[in-house]
């Protein structure tokens, strides 16, 4: 089983994750954000192994996130409904997703960590 990238083409941090897995020789499953979003169940998952507080996982600039208002939400909602919010839309999850083969998660793109993670 390969690592599982979850993006958005139009992304630019995405494509830029994607160039790197390229250039690194790394195999991977690619799975388009919109067209197949995570389910409530894979974000709880993911959201538990990533170890990051729930708000970063939002998008924090993208439109919708903007459109529902979420900036205050994300302060006094809890996990269980930010969870409920973040399955409701693929465009509300900060992207690219890097789930590795261990369970491994990562919610965007940061070369360092991602070397970390998945190079050996």
């Amino acid at each position: 089983m390969s690592p599982l990238i979850v993006y958005y083409p139009k992304c630019g941090t995405c494509r830029k994750a994607l160039k790197w897995l390229e250039e690194n020789e790394i195999e991977v499953e690619k799975r388009h954000i919109v067209e197949n979003p995570p389910t409530r169940e894979e974000l709880e998952k993911w959201f538990a192994a990533s170890q990051l507080p729930i708000r970063k996982l939002f998008n924090t600039s993208g439109r919708k996130y903007r459109e529902l208002g979420l900036k205050d939400k994300v302060k006094t909602a809890s996990e269980s409904e930010l969870l409920n919010i973040l399955a409701t839309d693929g465009m509300l999850v900060k992207r690219p997703i890097l789930v590795t083969e261990e369970g491994r998660v990562l919610f965007g793109f940061n070369e360092t960590k991602w070397r970390e993670t998945i190079c050996p």
